[in-house]
């Protein structure tokens, strides 16, 4: 589990597996590398993948609570890509694996985004998706504004966690995200106003790489909308639905995404 400084930051990250085609693995916001583990460990034969811990999760030093997350995670990123790649994101994630596939599609072997949440993209695709989206986002910008952030991540993570639900979290745990939830709301341009820029016109055509699109069958609504706004505009984009699965989709069913992405990286 090595760390060092990586754009400016202490990053932490780990490897999995010991395969002949290098990866790289983005986690979603409030997660952490480790979380990768089950899938990362499931293609070790196909993949060496390194797997960092973003700014203010894991094991990797705090955010600064100024710093643009999403520039901030793809300086970082971009510093394990010193060649043609395997690139795989969930959530947040997915995002930042979206801006280096277009940045750099070089450098991209295949694409995996996994229940990206560029919100931006359900806009035009479904606006009724969209708009539902932006109201079930206010009750939790309705505690941010209040301070009440143990609320706003309690609301939050009923929406895009899994688990045990909050009211059965460890107190430490809660702690914590309730920690985090500042620097989760400071990605709201970035993936409601698509202030990145990943869908002006001709960005997502530059993405010569096979994409693959995985989402929960039970998943927030706006997710579908996503991915038939990016698919649209991909030019070799293909999508994959794991039922009775939700947002956390590479964590509860681990077993089946690895099947796909391993029909994917032997093809």
């Amino acid at each position: 589990m090595p760390e060092d400084m990586r754009a400016g930051q202490p990053v932490h990250w780990r490897t999995f597996g010991a395969g002949p085609a290098p990866a790289l693995l983005l986690h979603c916001a409030l997660g952490q590398s480790k979380a990768w583990t089950p899938l990362a460990e499931a293609l070790g034969d196909l993949w060496t993948a390194a797997a960092p811990d973003m700014p203010g999760h894991g094991q990797s030093g705090p955010w600064d609570g100024q710093s643009d997350l999403h520039d901030l995670v793809t300086a970082i990123a971009e510093t394990f890509v010193t060649g043609p790649l395997h690139l795989v994101g969930h959530s947040f994630g997915a995002t930042v694996a979206l801006r280096l596939a277009e940045a750099m599609p070089q450098n991209v072997r295949s694409l995996t985004l996994i229940e990206p949440v560029l919100f931006a993209a359900a806009r035009e695709a479904a606006p009724e998706a969209f708009a539902a989206r932006l109201a079930d986002e206010e009750a939790v910008a309705e505690a941010a504004r209040a301070g009440d952030w143990a609320l706003a991540a309690q609301r939050f993570t009923a929406r895009w966690g899994a688990g045990p639900g909050w009211d059965k979290l460890p107190g430490k745990a809660r702690d914590k995200l309730a920690a985090q939830m500042p620097l989760v709301r400071s990605t709201g341009p970035a993936l409601y106003d698509d202030s990145k820029g990943l869908l002006v016109s001709g960005a997502l055509e530059r993405v010569t790489a096979p994409v693959r699109l995985i989402r929960g069958a039970d998943t927030d609504p706006a997710v579908a909308a996503i991915h038939a706004g990016l698919m649209a505009r991909l030019p070799d984009a293909r999508e994959t639905v794991v039922p009775g699965a939700g947002h956390m989709v590479p964590l509860t069913h681990a077993s089946e995404v690895a099947k796909v992405l391993r029909g994917d990286l032997a093809g």
